[in-house]
């Protein structure tokens, strides 16, 4: 558990959610590098600074949770207050987790990357299209990219929510060296440096509904990148596919895992993270019945109809914690997580 820093970036208390957990009695396991991991912490509390420190922040906090548990994410989501304070909250753990994973599939990961034209031999990029994805995916890519010795990086964050300035100024953080004092030493500003260089990592943002997208429109999201739709790609689902099984339905939450399969460049992977035990309610007939998440999307993609399309499951967990060491630090305390992770190919006939 990450505990709360005492310098005066922090007035606010901890605040529990319903989507937190509580760490089992077990010896956590050392889960990355704990001086990468408050690197990225610091980002997050230098990006929102004025949005933890504000005295309204345990305000907005409380306002958003309420609106997540009326599954009004049109309030929670539709003011640039509440993005704000979303990101600053929720975002770092996951964060550190999506930059665990990501580093912990490497081998997955590595065949996917794309030899940029003129550089050198081992160098390589990495396309990357987040379904609702923001903060915590955008610093997650650029931990991989930079631990990796990645040439370079693209992520496109597509969500229905207006995170665009948000995505914005964590793309400046990234990108840029952090501001130092005026009375900082001549060592410390030789040394000041951006988390990556501008030129490895780039990022769009579009705001669409991708259930509300037909073939072509998601075909076309997965030409914005450097590739144009040509190389594979990974495409991350982080805590985003039981929403839209839950709100969207199951009907088209699969067309749109279908269209998606159709549309992807052969051997692109996608990987699902999402709270574990997630299920979905589906009607036949006059009665309800519920399916556990992972068991749609295997039904989904593995005994799909087209013969043209053939997905290969590559990994999967049902259910895994992310432990924070306790020597990070930032402003309000965070909790660890835990998550089922799916990875899988496309393999076209």
């Amino acid at each position: 558990m990450v505990k709360k820093s005492s310098g005066k970036k922090a007035t606010t208390t901890t605040q529990k959610v319903a989507a937190t957990v509580t760490t089992p009695p077990v010896s956590p396991e050392v889960q990355g590098d704990p001086k990468h991991q408050q690197r990225l912490l610091d980002i997050f509390s230098e990006a929102f600074y004025s949005v933890l420190s504000a005295d309204t922040f345990p305000t907005l906090i409380q306002e958003i949770k309420q609106a997540l548990f009326n599954r009004d994410f049109s309030t929670a989501f539709g003011r640039e207050d509440y993005l704000e304070a979303y990101a600053a909250r929720w975002s770092p753990t996951r964060a550190l987790c999506y930059s665990h994973v990501l580093r912990g599939l490497e081998s997955h990961l590595s065949p996917i990357t794309t030899a940029a034209a003129g550089s050198d031999k081992g160098r390589s990029n990495l396309q990357v299209v987040s379904i609702g994805g923001c903060a915590a995916e955008h610093v997650a890519v650029a931990s991989y990219v930079s631990q990796c010795s990645l040439e370079g990086g693209h992520i496109t964050l597509v969500d229905s929510a207006p995170w665009s300035q948000v995505a914005s100024l964590m793309h400046a953080r990234l990108t840029m060296p952090p501001e130092l004092s005026r009375y900082a030493s001549a060592s410390a500003k030789a040394s000041n440096c951006a988390f990556i260089e501008p030129e490895r990592l780039s990022m769009s943002f579009v705001q669409k509904d991708v259930l509300s997208l037909d073939g072509r429109t998601v075909a076309d999201l997965l030409r914005l990148g450097p590739g144009e739709g040509r190389d594979p790609l990974l495409v991350t689902l982080f805590f985003t596919l039981n929403e839209l099984y839950t709100d969207g339905g199951i009907g088209k939450t699969t067309s749109f895992l279908t269209s998606l399969g159709r549309s992807l460049p052969n051997g692109s992977l996608l990987l699902v993270l999402d709270s574990p035990g997630s299920y979905s309610e589906t009607a036949l007939g006059k009665e309800k019945k519920r399916y556990p998440m992972h068991w749609l999307l295997d039904h989904t993609l593995l005994k799909a109809d087209d013969a043209s399309v053939k997905w290969e499951k590559l990994k999967s967990n049902d259910s895994k914690w992310f432990r924070l060491p306790d020597t990070l630090r930032y402003p309000m305390q965070l909790e660890n997580m835990r998550y089922q992770m799916h990875l899988y190919k496309l393999e076209r006939c």
